[in-house]
């Protein structure tokens, strides 16, 4: 099974760019995907932009992955 996580893209520079989630900045590749803009909501995976997703479903996905950490963050 694979997992996506759902970031914002608030830098591009050429076939990268620097997203953002949950305060952490990354740089990711976005070769899979070059017409992204910044302000867009990516899915990554291993470290590409595989999709681009919509502001409501990229926020909805975000907040779970808080609530995951929150809850795993509470079981220590």
């Amino acid at each position: 099974m694979c997992l996506g996580v759902t970031a914002k893209v608030v830098k591009i520079a050429g076939s990268t760019a620097d997203v953002e989630f949950d305060g952490v900045t990354q740089t990711i590749s976005i070769a899979m995907t070059p017409e992204v803009k910044i302000g867009d909501y990516v899915m990554l995976h291993a470290g590409f932009a595989i999709s681009i997703i919509d502001e409501k479903q990229a926020e909805e996905t975000m907040e779970l992955f808080i609530e995951l950490k929150k809850m795993m963050e509470e079981d220590k």
